[in-house]
């Protein structure tokens, strides 16, 4: 996925959240930050997006099935293609 093909980040937000009802509390902070992004070179607050969505997914582990995987692994090549 080029970074031209990728998603918004408020985008892939909202699909975890309609795939994750109850998110373990620790992902919970970020995942709402994550609705307010659109790319890796944003900020929320005094936060950098890249490290609001590495947080996110130290903190996704309990996470689990398809989706799960296939989003942390959109998510996780987005890091990979950073370069900020």
């Amino acid at each position: 996925m080029s970074n031209q093909s990728q998603r918004p980040i408020h985008a892939v937000a909202r699909e975890i959240a309609m795939n994750w009802p109850k998110p373990y509390f620790g992902a919970v902070p970020y995942l709402e930050a994550m609705h307010s992004l659109n790319s890796l070179l944003g900020d929320y607050y005094g936060d950098s997006a890249e490290s609001i969505v590495r947080y996110f997914l130290s903190n996704a582990t309990t996470w689990k099935g398809e989706t799960a995987r296939r989003i942390k692994a959109e998510l996780n090549l987005m890091l990979k293609n950073y370069a900020g």
